[in-house]
């Protein structure tokens, strides 16, 4: 089979995240950041270009970012369940005036814990709103966790306390950075495995799955402690990715139970290393109908 690219790049070894293009606003646990050269291969492995890039679960972004600004499929659909997250992307990327206000209200915002519990204590009166909301809580509460019940940074990074994260010329940049790819990009506020059902028959479509849920009781607390929306048929999941008929992708958590899950639907599963926040050396699980590409 012929590649679209000339050249699928080697995947060995555990990748150095400060050589990866920060491109979201995020800061999110679990974020994928260190699977961009991984996507890349992926992506590059494929017989023809993706006609659409399909990341329903796309909570921080990373991947369907780097689609988007290296032009790796024709068009990117973002899907994001949880309200709050929502708004931020759909704030981001509405249009010219929604993103600029966004970028403005990061640069005026004159940070301090004060401020900080008095704009969050404050309802939101609109989508954006919500999603500067988002986005301050995102890069104040420890680890970037939104759930209920996440706390505010007291010491930070050199005891910055909650200026620790808000980098605020550098939010601003890759918030307004986005507008140049913002039309090849759709946000859908939904539901991701529905996406999944509906554009499964699609064989020019490529799938990148990466659900902020964690099959296994250990798993679940822990989505809890995370996520807003911690529950997911990982079953219905796993079926409707059998289905898909384009590329595949899926990441999970190394677990016995995955994997039983992968083999039920005649999916493989490899181990791939990672990097946590702590810099600890992790596994993790790739998940595909073919997993050729990669080089472990």
């Amino acid at each position: 089979m012929a590649l679209w690219t000339s050249e699928v790049p080697l995947t060995n070894g555990v990748v150095n995240v400060s050589q990866i293009p920060q491109r979201s606003p995020f800061r999110y646990p679990g974020g994928k950041t260190w699977l961009v050269p991984h996507a890349r291969a992926w992506l590059k492995s494929l017989t023809t270009k993706p006609s659409n890039f399909i990341e329903p679960f796309v909570g921080g972004g990373i991947i369907s970012l780097t689609v988007a600004f290296e032009n790796l499929a024709d068009h990117i659909l973002m899907v994001e369940l949880d309200k709050d997250v929502a708004a931020l992307w759909q704030t981001i990327l509405a249009n010219d005036e929604d993103n600029e206000w966004l970028a403005e209200r990061i640069l005026s915002f004159d940070i301090s814990v004060e401020s900080l519990h008095l704009e969050l204590a404050t309802p939101p009166n609109s989508t954006r709103e919500r999603g500067f909301q988002t986005l301050l809580r995102n890069r104040t509460c420890h680890g970037g966790i939104l759930a209920p019940g996440s706390g505010i940074l007291k010491h930070g990074e050199n005891g910055k306390g909650v200026k620790s994260r808000w980098y605020a010329q550098t939010l601003a940049k890759r918030v307004r950075n986005i507008r140049y790819v913002r039309d090849k990009i759709t946000f859908v506020h939904g539901d991701g495995i529905q996406v999944i059902q509906e554009y499964a028959p699609q064989e020019t479509a490529a799938f990148f799955v990466d659900p902020p849920y964690t099959a296994g009781q250990d798993g679940k607390r822990a989505g809890a402690r995370l996520y807003t929306h911690c529950e997911l048929d990982h079953e219905e999941l796993f079926k409707q990715a059998e289905r898909v008929k384009g590329g595949l992708l899926m990441t999970y958590d190394n677990a016995e139970e995955v994997k039983r899950l992968a083999h039920r639907h005649n999916l493989s599963a490899e181990t791939i290393s990672m990097r946590n926040t702590h810099h600890a050396t992790m596994r993790e699980l790739l998940i595909s109908h073919d997993l050729a590409w990669t080089h472990f």
